[in-house]
């Protein structure tokens, strides 16, 4: 899945992934609030069980500071991380084709 077809900077997309073969939903994350995030992330959470956080480039450090929030201080005993997966793909920067880091991040309920 490629992240370009972003919607508007600073707002959270719902991704149905029933494309994707997970059961969960995904969350692609941008450089906003992480408190904002992480409420969206609780809601989604909350209803289906599983959600996939998606970050690119400068937005991951902000996918990870979500998902501490929501397994250690929100969902504190309710919920894991399940997978983390690390990747990088093509991107266009200021001097041609550039590789942009990408992280996905899923996070289950346990009870």
């Amino acid at each position: 899945m490629s992240l370009s077809s972003e919607t508007e900077k600073g707002e959270t997309q719902l991704v149905d992934t029933h494309l994707l073969h997970n059961n969960g939903k995904d969350l692609i994350i941008r450089e906003q609030p992480i408190m904002e995030c992480a409420l969206d992330a609780i809601s989604v959470l909350g209803n289906s069980g599983q959600i996939t956080l998606i970050a690119r480039g400068n937005a991951i450090p902000t996918a990870v500071a979500v998902a501490n929030v929501v397994t250690e201080n929100m969902m504190k005993g309710n919920s894991k991380i399940l997978d983390i997966v690390v990747d990088s793909e093509n991107g266009h920067g200021r001097y041609g084709m550039t590789l942009v880091s990408t992280i996905k991040i899923i996070i289950v309920k346990t009870n």
